[in-house]
């Protein structure tokens, strides 16, 4: 992990992204910041620790890291979104954080080989970038998935963010999320 300068700077650096990037859609409905708040949401109500609950928030900062801008599926571009995010990340954060984050897509990969019914209940968006990701694991990658440390971090985080994508809904602010990522800078 590269250290950083202070846990305020780096939590800094994470707001102003959203500030400056989290207006934008990606193909959904909602803006990436909406979509961070309502999966993290998700999360606080379903009473997960607080490392999973940064990363349901933090799961798709890759998305305004990346360089391909917000049409890159629309182009047929997968931008990696999942790992520039988890390694971008990691300057403050530990595994706890990181690794669900870095396992989001591979996760929808392995629900989209395990359940029948998952693919159907995809955005359009998340069903088209699906493609692009791979598609459906096979079994021996969904079983080597299983076997991952993070795997049950990792489909539980899926799950929060295929929910996080309704439209209209109120949820505490990104201000209300501070003091639990501070608190995790380092040590999550």
């Amino acid at each position: 992990m590269t250290a950083i300068a202070s846990p305020d700077a780096f939590i800094d650096s994470i707001f102003d992204l959203f500030d400056r990037l989290g207006g934008d859609h990606y193909g959904e409905a909602v803006t990436q910041l909406n979509h961070a708040l309502q999966t993290a949401d998700h999360a606080r109500r379903d009473g997960q620790p607080d490392a999973l609950l940064a990363a349901a928030l933090l799961h798709d900062i890759g998305h305004l890291l990346q360089k391909h801008g917000e049409d890159a599926a629309e182009r047929g571009i997968d931008a990696l979104h999942e790992r520039i995010g988890a390694a971008w990340l990691a300057q403050g954060f530990g595994p706890k954080v990181t690794e669900p984050v870095r396992l989001h897509v591979e996760a929808k990969r392995y629900l989209a080989a395990r359940e029948p019914d998952y693919v159907a209940g995809l955005s359009p968006a998340s069903a088209q970038s699906l493609q692009l990701q791979g598609g459906p694991m096979s079994p021996a990658e969904a079983e080597a998935f299983e076997a991952l440390p993070a795997f049950d971090a990792a489909v539980k985080l899926r799950r929060y963010d295929e929910r996080g994508k309704a439209e209209g809904v109120t949820i505490a602010p990104l201000l209300a999320y501070r003091d639990l990522l501070i608190g995790l800078v380092s040590s999550g």
